[in-house]
């Protein structure tokens, strides 16, 4: 068995947060109260959690001289289930605050990524690495 990971977050309200992670996302709906739901996140647990003080993003992280917000989270995908995302993302006119693109190409940790925000203002990030063994390096 692996590790699986747990990560607990903010979010407005649970019919939007549920809009954006099992219908757009694909993500299977897990537990839930009226002030907090579980998905399954690609076989991760995460755990949305209804709060009226969600903090703003802070475009504080720079890769490749692009600014990116923290904090986010995401996760690291086969380039397939990337592609999949990605148009499933599209085809909910789900603006990307970085499209997808190629990042480091050539180089160690060549990968592919983008960026969005869920229903809540919380921010996104999905990659699918060249080579999985550059994820670590």
């Amino acid at each position: 068995m692996h590790t699986v990971f747990h990560f607990a977050f903010k979010v407005k309200d649970i019919e939007s947060t549920i809009l954006f992670y099992q219908d757009i996302l694909g993500c299977s709906l897990g537990r839930q109260t009226d002030s907090w739901v579980d998905f399954n996140f690609f076989g991760h647990q995460l755990s949305a959690h209804v709060s009226n003080a969600i903090a703003d993003l802070d475009y504080c992280g720079k890769v490749e001289n692009l600014k990116v917000p923290i904090p986010h989270f995401g996760c690291v995908l086969e380039e397939d289930e990337f592609k999949k995302i990605q148009e499933k993302l599209e085809n909910n006119g789900i603006t990307f605050l970085v499209k997808p693109q190629t990042r480091y190409k050539g180089k160690k940790g060549e990968q592919q990524t983008m960026f969005v925000l869920d229903y809540s203002n919380n921010a996104l990030e999905f990659k699918s690495f060249k080579s999985n063994a550059a994820i670590f390096e």
